[in-house]
């Protein structure tokens, strides 16, 4: 599901100051707090799910994260040096966090190795995790929000919202040597729809394609991530003057294409995005841990962000070539990015999640219409395809072709997505299952194929039915 190629975000970031890293706390179990809604424990605290068909997965995310920054024989951990003396914390990754939801009630919910691998803090349950493109998902949902009330229609042009968006051209020359470029016309406008599904012909800063890169970082063009200053109007303004890379629904191109929802929603809404998701999709869904910048009582609870070194060694991820890892601590942060730019909890996601899960109602409260939850989680891009799958608004959906090539029982329709820094989740109605894994390592070389197994080891402890008699208790290994 989750491809670096097709996921990954922006992390040559604009520099910023950012508030002094706060120290974490003594590890004592949390305190005690009310969880909205039925899905989830009454307390945050050791409350994990241990049924005798979660032994697959323990031993799958034991094995991913065991002896990860250990004291071992070796003593207790110092910081790493210069000399690569980091060798001997060469594993997977330091923690890792998952719940899977089925029939609506929590049947595993677990934490596993530490989240500082110097000072051997276990990871919480209730860490805070930068969440990158599991952002795109909300602000589509925000978005559609509006369209249950009729502010607008998916074919509409974007111009008509967004006037910068007018009259589109396209990339047709590119000289690399100086960023020059010449422009043909669009054959026609970018519509609302082809944002959602990335078919707009936006692409990404640094990420995207070499003429993108450029052309984008000439204009001075955000990524979303460790951005605070400015504003959605002014860059998303800024961006509409630019080239698209291909014509209109031509193909699939991951961007910022819904950093242009997050705008459309200010426009439509009144609100800036920040407010407008809180009172419309964050309160209701009792998402409290949610947030483009952390309230400072809550910085501490930020999960560590670890990289790999040359030799593939898990590191603590510094700040380099302009990117600062705690860009979520930023105080008083102006530019939402409807794109990458949240962080959160596996729970409150969770609950965001159940509701799609539950046709648009969430612990009695409904927030979408029936008709629009199913036209958001079906095919909105006609013949284009994304790696085999299809795309709805907001979500990849499983095609018939790839859930058959799935050794596992991922259904038809179940739609998915992910993060860069190592989150991943996805939704199979016809398992009724809700199932999200959270770590925070990028790049990840060593444990990339986790989220896979990870799938495996669920279908196989839970959905008894669709795991094939095939896989053993060795398929996890």
């Amino acid at each position: 599901m989750k491809k670096t190629s097709s996921l990954a975000l922006l992390l040559v970031l604009s520099g910023y100051s950012v508030t002094a890293q706060v120290a974490p706390p003594a590890r004592k179990a949390p305190a005690r707090r009310a969880v909205v809604g039925r899905l989830l424990p009454a307390t945050s605290a050791p409350a994990t799910v241990d049924p005798p068909e979660a032994q697959r997965i323990d031993q799958l995310l034991t094995q991913y994260t065991a002896n990860v920054g250990s004291r071992g024989a070796f003593g207790p951990l110092s910081k790493p040096t210069a000399n690569g003396s980091i060798r001997r914390y060469d594993k997977h990754v330091p923690g890792a966090l998952a719940l899977v939801l089925r029939d609506g009630k929590v049947v595993y919910r677990k934490s596993f190795g530490v989240d500082d691998m110097f000072a051997q803090t276990p990871l919480r349950t209730d860490a805070i995790f930068r969440i990158a493109s599991q952002t795109k998902a909300i602000t589509s949902i925000g978005l559609m929000l509006l369209y249950d009330e009729g502010k607008f229609q998916l074919d509409d042009p974007i111009s008509k919202y967004l006037p910068a968006f007018r009259n589109p051209k396209v990339l047709a020359t590119f000289n690399p040597k100086d960023s020059t470029y010449t422009t043909v016309p669009a054959k026609g406008e970018i519509t609302i729809r082809q944002l959602f599904t990335h078919t707009s012909g936006i692409s990404y800063p640094v990420i995207g394609s070499p003429e993108a890169k450029a052309i984008y970082a000439k204009a001075r063009i955000p990524s979303g991530i460790g951005t605070p200053a400015g504003s959605l109007a002014k860059s998303m303004d800024a961006l509409g003057a630019l080239p698209l890379m291909h014509q209109p629904g031509e193909r699939f191109t991951y961007g910022l294409s819904v950093d242009v929802l997050g705008r459309l929603i200010e426009v439509l809404s009144g609100q800036p995005l920040d407010q407008y998701l809180r009172t419309r999709l964050f309160e209701p869904l009792g998402m409290k841990d949610t947030w483009f910048y952390l309230p400072a009582d809550k910085r501490a609870r930020l999960a560590e962000l670890y990289t790999e070194d040359a030799n593939k060694a898990t590191v603590p991820m510094e700040p380099r070539d302009g990117m600062f890892p705690n860009y979520p601590k930023a105080a008083g942060g102006t530019y939402f990015s409807g794109g990458a730019g949240l962080s959160s909890t596996i729970d409150d996601y969770a609950h965001f999640l159940e509701m799609i899960l539950n046709n648009g109602t969430y612990n009695g409260h409904r927030l979408l219409k029936p008709a629009t939850v199913a036209l958001i989680t079906q095919n909105n891009m006609g013949e284009v395809s994304q790696g085999g799958n299809k795309f709805g608004l907001g979500f990849s959906i499983v095609s018939a072709q790839n859930a058959a090539k799935q050794p596992f029982g991922l259904s038809e329709g179940s739609y998915e997505w992910g993060g860069i820094f190592g989150t991943t989740y996805w939704v199979d109605p016809k398992a009724k299952l809700v199932a999200l894994i959270y770590t925070q390592k990028y790049p990840n070389t060593t444990g990339g194929d986790l989220a896979k197994k990870f799938k495996e080891a669920v279908y196989q402890s839970f959905v008894p039915s669709a795991a094939p008699a095939t896989l053993g208790a060795g398929a996890a290994k």
